[in-house]
């Protein structure tokens, strides 16, 4: 029952037991104020005319003092009922009549679709994905205004309750090939339990928000269970780990020798300042960028003339031995690994992931927190200059931030670049919309919640489409292209018609990774693409 029938019955209700109680205390006040009984529909009929102004006074002048009070209660109640009557019942009828009607199921001929209930930051780069791939999906939203609002923006949604069998009916879930479920733990539960009821063969992801209930996701039924902050923990933790690993981070495996990595410039590196033309990243390490992030925006192709800075995260593609050579390029000339080293500024399940993978790599770490538990070692605000020093961020190579607030992260940005200019600041945001505001205050490295966990879930749900997304605007697919069968890369112009690199093809088994415009392309060749989401997306378009 939504808002305006519940209102509805209230007022209906409300209004039956007030004419009826008025309409006893008027039978009583007939008979002993006024000494003239009246049959009990007479006197109901009296208060109807009263309150509605349809026949009001047949039985005046009244003698009585009580009597004319109680008339007098009586006009006043029937003027308020009537006007009360207009905001709960009349005007959000003509609202509702008025506005976007918001579809409650989807047309029967949707099969092979993604089932999303409720719509979260990260649900709009899981729609984004799912775009791309041109995979259909429904949005099962509870909310009605919520609902109109994606509905009046171009999402395909309907207005339903997901926790329901028959919200769930709605969506075709039957014919869908997977459920997400991006709720709160508790809804998301009863969301795969319903789900399993429907029709227990089609796929669900359950999105846990409380890692210590992981498990019961399991146990309702989910088949994947995906941990949105471990994930972005373990990217962050990431960033600081492959500075001193001997293997290369965040690598795409394309061939046996051959991979696709994400390296950032670290500050002191000899790199910052100079152009990638002059670089020499080519001639010494051999390998092939790619592309690149310059402040969180993504270049592919990246101009030769654009300046390579600290924070500045190449993706490039080469062998082993040369992503090596590489990395040592990237690196500040002198490290001392030392205690301090590094910094976690926020101790929730980010920052436990983040000191958790620091200790595995045998870092050493200071944690600051502003609540006292177990893994703190510095009890503190975080946007306090004085609590940072004590945290040892003065001397610190890097500072992670893995605060829930942007608002927060922003601010301890600020301070933290104030105290160490020198200092590597890698930090968390919540949203999206965020990430420029971290750059512009001081970050040189910042990864979105929304975007990683949205592309995870993509990953998830599109594991048969050979999906290999990075932690940012980036993708590395692999796919056939038809339409570039008996031409070279050169003659079809792929990087300028869509601005996406081929960066190696397999063909009978043999991944091919020296690719230059000269290479020749063959029916029943696959690609290994690297671009943009909007890049890949044109890619498609263009060659399939």
């Amino acid at each position: 029952m939504d808002t305006w029938q519940r209102r509805t019955a209230l007022y209906v209700v409300g209004l039956v037991a007030i004419v009826l109680g008025f309409t006893v205390a008027y039978d009583y006040g007939m008979t002993v104020f006024d000494n003239r009984p009246r049959a009990f529909i007479h006197s109901l009929q009296v208060v109807v005319e009263t309150f509605t102004t349809t026949g009001f006074g047949s039985d005046a002048p009244w003698e009585s003092v009580e009597m004319n009070v109680l008339v007098i209660l009586m006009d006043v109640t029937g003027v308020l009922l009537i006007f009360l009557a207009l905001p709960v019942l009349l005007f959000p009828l003509f609202e509702e009549a008025m506005s976007t009607t918001v579809p409650t199921a989807i047309e029967n001929g949707l099969s092979d679709h993604v089932v999303i209930c409720s719509f979260t930051p990260r649900g709009k780069t899981l729609v984004a994905e799912l775009d791309t791939w041109t995979v259909d999906y429904v949005i099962v939203e509870p909310d009605r205004e919520r609902a109109t609002e994606l509905y009046e923006e171009g999402y395909r949604v309907i207005h339903a309750d997901p926790q329901s069998v028959g919200g769930l009916e709605a969506a075709r879930l039957s014919a869908a090939r997977a459920l997400v479920a991006d709720a709160a733990d508790e809804v998301n539960t009863s969301i795969i339990l319903t789900a399993r009821e429907v029709d227990d063969s089609v796929p669900t992801v359950s999105v846990v928000e409380e890692p210590d209930r992981e498990r019961y996701h399991e146990l309702a039924g989910a088949d994947t269970v995906v941990s949105p902050r471990r994930l972005l923990g373990e990217s962050l933790a990431g960033k600081v780990t492959t500075d001193i690993s001997t293997a290369v981070g965040d690598t795409i495996e394309i061939g046996q020798d051959f991979d696709i990595a994400e390296l950032p410039i670290h500050r002191g590196s000899d790199l910052v300042g100079r152009s990638l033309a002059d670089s020499g990243i080519r001639e010494q390490a051999g390998v092939n960028v790619i592309g690149a992030w310059f402040k969180g925006e993504f270049e592919s192709p990246p101009s030769p003339e654009a300046t390579l800075d600290n924070g500045t995260v190449l993706l490039v593609a080469g062998r082993e031995d040369q992503l090596q050579q590489l990395k040592d390029m990237t690196l500040t000339s002198v490290r001392q690994f030392g205690h301090g080293e590094t910094v976690v500024v926020g101790y929730g399940e980010v920052g436990q992931t983040i000191a958790r993978k620091l200790d595995e790599a045998g870092l050493n770490d200071t944690v600051i927190d502003r609540n006292e538990k177990p893994g703190v070692d510095i009890v503190g605000d975080a946007t306090e200059p004085d609590e940072l020093r004590a945290a040892g961020v003065e001397s610190a190579q890097t500072t992670v931030l893995a605060l829930s607030e942007d608002t927060d992260t922003e601010f301890a940005t600020l301070v933290i670049r104030d105290l160490n200019p020198d200092v590597e600041i890698i930090a968390r945001a919540e949203e999206t919309e965020n990430v420029q505001k971290m750059y512009r205050a001081g970050a040189d490295y910042v990864l979105s919640l929304a975007t990683i966990s949205g592309r995870m879930l993509a990953s998830t749900i599109l594991a048969d489409e050979q999906v290999i997304s990075m932690d940012e605007q980036v993708e590395i697919v692999r796919t056939t292209a038809n339409e570039l069968a008996g031409q070279t890369l050169g003659e079809a112009r792929v990087r300028g018609r869509t601005g996406c690199t081929v960066v190696a093809v397999e063909r009978n088994g043999t991944v091919i990774t020296d690719v230059g415009p000269d290479v020749h392309i063959e029916a029943g060749d696959e690609l290994v693409v690297a671009g943009t989401d909007a890049a890949i997306d044109r890619f498609r378009n263009v060659f399939r």
